[in-house]
């Protein structure tokens, strides 16, 4: 068992970030529930620097603003692993995003240890520690903690700060030390923008299928189902599916009799909003529809193009290896592939930047599509 204190009020908090402020690194974690809210409901923060590992409890600490301090403090390394979920949380509640930022599962993708490696399997493979993760899929937001639950959220950052030099120590024996810095703060880029509610409809699955007009139709009823779901913090899935937007978008009910029909609606959906549903379709103006949806797969000459890069990406990867979803992952070719078939304008696709053109080099300006 693990020594560790429990943070639960703003004198002890403020205490604990004097220390914090003077260390190199800390190591971070956060613990939360996220089942039918739009937004993850943060349970617990777990932070260690070496010396003092601290279980600071959110819901009883009042002013987080000290510790969300820390992250932007650009004299102190933070360490997460898989930190792509813990960036939305600090994107939500800190409004902010850790920098100088290390995930330890991109250092150990590009140490050749296995990619998407989890915590407890890095753990046992550098550490030779077996982790219990049996708590994983706990209540973050009950209170008392157990402590087994505590004893959970203490491993998660104490094995963290040991395993960080290990992997330092790896990456620059291959000379990538760079590389993860760089990708781990390009995981962090665009998360305090804003989501658009106009283009909110780009997102909804399916929504190629649709004509410009059906489009116009999806864009409005999409930007009101996620105004109501970040005004009552519900998932979107909770305030209406998908599908029953496509459905809606494609008939285009304008009276209770005609959404009826729309069997894709639930019958809560067709309760709560059917008014709400009914009165934004008969307000849509079809004098400015948004374009086809331009669907990469589906133009011509696409798979033998798309096979062609992955080939060349596979071996390039292999023989620098490095894994190919970092390298190579469907949205990279086809971010290229845009690029490429767009006359080469606007931004360089990720795959041409950084690291990875140094791996690519001039290879896909060889290939013939």
């Amino acid at each position: 068992m693990l020594a560790f204190e429990y943070i639960d009020d703003n004198v002890s908090l403020e205490a604990l970030v004097e220390q914090y402020e003077h260390a190199d690194l800390l190591v971070l974690d956060t613990e939360f529930v996220r089942t039918r809210t739009y937004y993850a409901k943060l349970g617990l923060i777990q932070a260690y620097d070496g010396k003092t590992l601290a279980l600071i409890d959110p819901l009883a600490v009042t002013n987080l603003s000290v510790f969300w301090a820390l992250l932007t403090n650009p004299n102190i390394m933070k360490i997460l692993h898989s930190c792509s979920e813990d960036l939305d949380v600090f994107a939500h509640y800190a409004q902010c995003q850790p920098s100088p930022l290390f995930d330890s599962q991109l250092g150990a993708s590009l140490s050749s240890l296995g990619h998407s490696l989890g915590y407890a399997n890095l753990v046992e493979q550098l550490l030779n520690v077996s982790l219990d993760k049996g708590e994983s899929r706990t209540d973050w937001l009950k209170r008392p903690l157990s402590q087994a639950q505590l004893d959970y959220a203490a491993n998660d950052v104490y094995y963290l700060y040991e395993l960080y030099p290990q992997l330092i120590e790896k990456l620059q024996a291959r000379d990538r030390l760079d590389w993860v810095f760089a990708e781990s703060e390009r995981m962090s880029e665009n998360r305090l923008i804003p989501v658009a509610p106009d283009e909110a409809y780009l997102k909804v699955k399916n929504a190629f299928q649709l004509l410009p007009k059906q489009l116009a139709c999806l864009r409005d009823l999409a930007k009101w189902r996620l105004e109501v779901a970040l005004a009552r913090d519900m998932a979107l899935g909770f305030v209406i599916k998908d599908h029953a937007l496509i459905a809606l978008a494609k008939k285009q009910p304008q009276s209770v009799s005609q959404l009826a029909k729309v069997t894709e609606l639930t019958d809560q959906e067709r309760r709560v909003h059917g008014k709400k549903i009914i009165e934004i379709i008969n307000q849509i103006s079809f004098d400015n529809v948004p374009d086809p949806i331009d669907v990469i797969a589906l133009k011509t000459g696409y798979k033998s193009a798309f096979k062609a890069i992955k080939q060349a990406l596979v071996s390039q990867a292999e023989l620098k290896d490095v894994p190919i979803e970092l390298l190579g992952s469907k949205r990279y070719i086809h971010e290229y592939l845009r690029w490429l078939w767009d006359g080469k304008k606007g931004d360089l696709p990720l795959v041409l930047t950084g690291w990875r053109a140094d791996v690519v080099g001039d290879l896909l300006g060889e290939i013939t599509l």
